[in-house]
């Protein structure tokens, strides 16, 4: 494993230059977008939009990650050399820059998916063969003498490469919704670092991954004030592909693997409601007999829309979903599986309870619309009640006084 070290000042420098570079490239990726014809419209209903727009913004959440993690890691590497991290680093880079161009030619002139998901396995495949992450281990959460179980590699090899392709694709099929996607992102990098911190402990020496997670969330985070609603520019494929292959890389990775509970759980927890609203879609495609690679409007976040919410109401209840989830998979690191249930019920109730109700958060209920008309029709006869008799009065003196004359 790499001994390379890295300080928490570290993991902020990659987070602040990865938020400044995204931020700042973004314009100029809306501009390569318009001139390459990477242009999405809004041609059917899955899609939220009411006019084209540039969907290339993917292109600034890498120049973001790669710049911030490069520069953190060969001025570190310029006091430390380390061989295995350098391998771990090309491998993460020869899939990532794969999986990128698959994105960005999607993007601009639509790859059918076959090819795109064979492109993602060679791109996975590339990743753990020049690196050497891969899933080598269960925890055993009901065997105390023994708390993990070894993966052979006949099976470590094809679940590393799932595992990878299942999160590109599942932060992709929630890429749905301006904002999303980048938020769910963020979300989870912010969990998977504050994980981190628990086991590691120590802030002056922090692992590689924690560098890689802050990059990618700043990234994210970097993206989202163009993106939230109403977007000026969408991820497209090349942003949605590249976030959910580096998340699935990413949590497989070094220290994650270090914690008992840690090796597929805790993962499966951050990453719950993308991968989740892909086990179902493709239930739901089987069930209905439709090809599990075609894209349908059955989603989770076109059903939260579907129910009266708008697109910032559906956005952040998927925030706050996915929030909870992260803060359980911590509990879970913490305290144990039986704490996590627990707390992941108690939040479930207020969360899908809330959400049900928010669309109803600005409307006034019929029985008092009602007792405001009733209120103001008797306001107003009163008031013309008055008019009248202040008519009459005027009227009675207009006669009296010319009596008098």
């Amino acid at each position: 494993m790499p001994t390379i070290e890295f300080g928490f000042m570290d993991c902020m420098i990659a987070f602040t230059l990865a938020f400044i570079i995204t931020f700042s490239a973004t314009p100029i990726a809306k501009r390569i977008s318009m001139k390459a014809g990477a242009v999405d419209h809004p041609k059917d209903g899955r899609r939220m939009h009411k006019e084209p727009i540039a969907r290339l913004g993917g292109i600034a959440i890498i120049a973001g990650f790669v710049v911030s993690v490069l520069f953190v890691f060969f001025t570190a590497l310029l006091d430390s050399p380390e061989k295995d991290i350098v391998r771990q680093l090309l491998g993460i880079m020869a899939g990532m820059l794969i999986i990128s161009a698959t994105g960005i030619i999607d993007d601009i002139k639509k790859l059918g998916p076959w090819p795109k998901l064979t492109l993602q396995i060679i791109a996975a495949l590339v990743t753990i063969l020049v690196s050497g992450l891969r899933i080598t281990i269960f925890s055993n959460p009901f065997g105390a003498s023994l708390p993990y179980i070894a993966v052979p590699a006949y099976i470590s090899y094809p679940l590393t490469v799932l595992w990878i392709v299942a999160i590109t694709n599942a932060i992709n099929l929630i890429d749905g919704l301006d904002g999303l996607a980048a938020g769910v992102t963020a979300i989870s990098c912010v969990s998977l670092f504050f994980i981190n911190l628990f086991i590691n402990k120590d802030l002056s020496i922090m692992p590689f991954v924690s560098v890689l997670i802050l990059a990618l969330a700043g990234s994210s985070i970097g993206f989202l004030p163009f993106n939230f609603y109403p977007a000026k520019i969408i991820m497209g494929d090349t942003g949605a592909y590249f976030l959910g292959f580096m998340l699935g890389v990413i949590s497989i990775q070094g220290a994650l693997k270090s914690y008992t509970v840690l090796s597929i759980s805790v993962p499966l927890l951050v990453l719950g409601l993308p991968l989740m609203d892909t086990v179902v879609s493709i239930f739901r495609r089987i069930k209905t007999r439709k090809s599990i690679v075609l894209a349908d409007r059955g989603h989770l976040h076109h059903r939260l829309i579907d129910m009266g919410l708008s697109t910032r109401q559906a956005v952040i209840t998927l925030y706050i979903a996915s929030a909870g989830l992260g803060i359980a998979a911590i509990v879970m690191a913490e305290r144990g599986v039986m704490s996590a249930v627990i707390f992941i019920i108690m939040v479930s109730l207020f969360v899908v309870t809330g959400a049900y109700y928010l669309r109803d958060i600005n409307a006034v209920p019929p029985e008092l619309i009602v007792k405001d008309e009733e209120t103001a029709a008797s306001e107003a006869a009163c008031e013309s009640t008055q008019q009248t008799s202040g008519g009459e009065d005027g009227e009675t003196e207009k006669k009296i006084s010319g009596r008098e004359e």
